[in-house]
Formats: C-alpha cells, sequence, structure tokens
C-alpha cells in the first residue's frame, strides 16, 4: 500500500469534505462528552455542524490568511482522497502557533498521521517562521501523546487530566538532521 500523503488546500467548494467529516461520530469521538459552548456543537456524539451558510466566513479566516491561519487537508498521493484535515492558529499571547489535526476514522492507525504533523510542523518552521507549535489534548489519547513525542513535541504541564504539548524549532531542526 503507498501511503503517502500531501497537504493541499481546499477550495471553497471543496468544503464539503469538511462538512462530511465534522459530521461522523466515528472520527469526533474524541470530541464526545465535552462541554463546548457554541452553537452546533452535539456533546452526545463530539460532531460539528458546519452548515454552507458558514463556510464564507470561516473560508475568510483559515485560507490565505497567513500568517495568523493555516488549513488543508490531508490529501492520499495515489488517489487523491482527502482523509483528514491540519490546522495551524497564531497565539500572539504565546507568540506560538495552536495546532490540530484530524484524521478520519477509517484511515488512522495506518500511518498518516505521522506523515501529516510532520509536513504540518514544516509548514510551521519554514513557510510561517513560527518559533513554537503548541498542542494540547486529553491525557488518555495514549496514540496522540506517542505521535507528538515522536516528532520531537515536550510536555509543558499535564494537568486535570490535560497535557500541553510544545516543540520549538531548534528542536524539530534537530529531527530533521538526524
Amino acid at each position: 500500500m503507498n501511503n503517502e500523503i500531501s497537504l493541499h488546500i481546499p477550495t471553497f467548494k471543496e468544503l464539503y469534505y469538511r462538512q462530511a467529516i465534522l459530521s461522523q461520530p466515528d472520527t469526533m469521538d474524541y470530541n464526545k462528552g465535552y462541554e463546548l459552548n457554541f452553537i452546533g456543537y452535539h456533546k452526545d456524539s463530539g460532531c460539528i455542524d458546519f452548515p454552507e451558510n458558514q463556510w464564507g466566513k470561516w473560508y475568510s479566516h483559515w485560507i490565505d490568511n497567513k500568517p495568523i491561519s493555516f488549513y488543508a487537508y490531508i490529501q492520499r498521493d495515489i488517489d487523491h482522497k482527502f482523509i483528514g484535515e491540519v490546522n495551524l492558529h497564531y497565539k500572539s499571547e504565546h507568540d506560538w502557533y495552536d495546532m490540530g489535526i484530524i484524521m478520519e476514522g477509517k484511515y488512522r492507525g495506518l500511518g498518516y498521521s505521522e506523515q501529516a504533523l510532520h509536513k504540518l510542523l514544516i509548514v510551521a518552521f519554514e513557510e510561517y517562521q513560527a518559533k513554537a507549535v503548541h498542542n494540547y489534548f486529553e491525557n488518555h489519547r495514549t496514540k496522540a501523546f506517542k505521535l507528538h513525542q515522536d516528532e520531537g513535541f515536550k510536555i509543558l504541564s499535564n494537568k486535570n487530566d490535560i497535557i500541553d504539548f510544545l516543540i520549538e524549532k531548534m528542536d524539530f531542526r534537530k529531527l530533521l538532521v538526524k
């Protein structure tokens, strides 16, 4: 199996895919049960509504908004199929980028996340000149924990069942040299 991936900046018309994955319970299950106070979040499934009437505002914030944000689909090279998404969002109060990655449930565990995270960090450090990239998630998500550690992230804190991870540009470059 060829499991090479690329990051693809979606066109406006391709937002149908984002709408689809945000509505998949097996993809959004990591999000289930939290008290997230925004319209369209479904606590019982973790899914998030993304109706077409929200696409324009969302698109103008996330696409072509360098250096504030970056968003791309994870696209499988062999057949050009979209299989997930990645994003970066600048946090001026910390002078770092928060990141996100969502892999469709059916494509988890196949090696795509590792490539997607690595490619996202290349965008952050080489294209966006980030000093650091931050992520946080629940400490019971052991695969996500290992993925971040393998890519060079360091733990900032681990409290209230949430792990804060950070990777600085210098640490990422060290990994590239190995």
